[in-house]
């Protein structure tokens, strides 16, 4: 997988909204009513990220999931980043 061009991961980023850049990697906390909410969210980004093969980091804060995506094997941020926050953000 090939590294995106800083030019392309500008770009990129305004296709994904709420999500933003920190380093080498793009970040989203996405907030919900309580616990189990989170973890429904978090048991539906698993299924996604399995489904592609491409894993986030998550960090579950009673009612907000801390979302970070990065291609580690790649060094840094490629489109199956921006793929998988894409097919998240559809989640709702």
């Amino acid at each position: 997988m090939e590294l995106l061009t800083e030019d392309e991961i500008a770009g990129r980023l305004g296709t994904v909204p709420g999500w933003t850049r920190q380093r080498g990697s793009i970040v989203a906390t996405v907030t919900r009513s309580d616990f189990r909410e989170a973890m429904l969210l978090t048991g539906a980004v698993a299924y996604l990220a399995e489904q592609a093969n491409h894993h986030p980091d998550i960090l579950i804060q009673w009612n907000k999931v801390t979302l970070t995506l990065s291609t580690h094997s790649a060094g840094g941020l490629t489109a199956n980043d921006f793929d998988l926050a894409a097919k998240i953000n559809a989640l709702g």
